[in-house]
């Protein structure tokens, strides 16, 4: 694709995400579950620990800033803030999709940026699908270690985004040799690979096939937060009704991708409509490993500064902090221990 045109559509989504409603009518679904307060609790809540060991690096949350935008003047300016943010919290973050870097030079600053404000957390590099079908056509696939290189990143996001690229003008509806790209870029490349959706969510089965690839972590990201699918469509003009809620919850990926935990080794992220830490904690007694955002974060940084941002997410896991002391958990992976019971149970 024209540099230009690349560079432009990822202005168009920046404006769109921060300036027009864009999410999904339909929930994420945490709104389907209470915990069951334990009232023989015996934690201390002043030793309750989040901080882990992520891709061989300490990082203070289980939150992962999620990817969001690179490749134009307007992304060097948020993925400051984001790294920042990121570097403050000592979490980890995804960088938006390097495509551009592919095409050109020109905007590399605004993905090294995060590695040059935040040095000592887990840094993601992103590529979509497309693209890694694209490579693996041409025998290019080797060219993405040009991408790890340039964030010195940990890890390997490639997105699925085929609902998007369905109803974007300039995208691509050929998606032959999907898994066979995917399995060759396991190969290739010397980092773990990550899958993530874009809010159209990942299933068992799904997930299933992507596992058997040597993938090593899950990003569900189901619906209910962006709908990229209405970005696309508010884009072109055309906005097609009966489209427009595609997609599969959050909670319902999770729970799902969570049954294939006795089988693989892997990580599961929940995203896609995670809005509280309440959602959080959630959405770890269902099965994640870790919760990530991406619009509601940049949102905050762009009205309401790094400073704002940083205490949010802080306030977000003092709440799962809060959970897991009325809920006798000790730790995050206590909470999968028959916490949550669903609405309709309890009248």
């Amino acid at each position: 694709m024209n540099e230009d045109k690349t560079v432009q559509r990822k202005i168009e989504h920046i404006d769109l995400c921060i300036n027009s409603e864009v999410e999904y009518s339909k929930s994420a679904g945490f709104e389907k579950y209470e915990f069951k307060h334990n009232a023989v609790t015996s934690i201390s809540y002043e030793k309750l620990d989040l901080s882990r060991l992520f891709l061989d690096k300490k990082i203070d949350f289980p939150f992962l800033i999620s990817s969001m935008t690179g490749g134009a003047n307007e992304s060097l300016n948020i993925n400051k803030k984001l790294a920042e943010v990121a570097a403050c919290l000592n979490i980890p973050i995804g960088a938006g999709s390097q495509r551009h870097v592919l095409e050109s030079n020109t905007y590399d600053e605004s993905f090294s940026v995060l590695r040059k404000i935040a040095p000592n957390v887990p840094i993601f590099s992103n590529l979509g699908i497309s693209e890694v079908i694209s490579l693996y056509n041409s025998n290019q696939l080797n060219i993405t270690n040009k991408l790890v290189e340039l964030l010195e990143s940990d890890a390997f996001y490639i997105h699925l985004n085929t609902a998007q690229e369905l109803f974007q003008v300039e995208g691509n509806k050929d998606f032959s040799n999907l898994l066979e790209s995917i399995a060759e870029l396991v190969n290739t490349i010397k980092i773990p690979v990550f899958i993530k959706e874009v809010g159209n969510g990942i299933d068992y089965n799904a997930a299933k096939q992507l596992l058997e690839l040597g993938v090593k972590g899950i990003d569900v990201a189901g619906s209910g937060g962006t709908n990229w699918q209405l970005i696309e469509m508010k884009r072109s003009g055309i906005i097609n009704e009966e489209f427009l809620e595609w997609g599969l919850p959050t909670t319902y990926c999770v729970k799902e991708v969570n049954k294939l935990k006795t089988e693989y080794d892997f990580f599961i992220i929940a995203s896609g409509g995670i809005k509280s830490g309440i959602d959080i904690a959630k959405s770890f007694a269902l099965g994640a490993d870790f919760a990530a955002s991406a619009n509601i974060i940049l949102k905050s940084i762009i009205n309401s500064g790094v400073d704002l941002t940083v205490k949010n997410i802080k306030d977000w896991f003092d709440d799962v902090k809060r959970v897991m002391f009325l809920t006798n958990a000790n730790r995050i992976e206590d909470l999968r221990n028959d916490k949550l019971i669903k609405i309709g149970e309890l009248y």
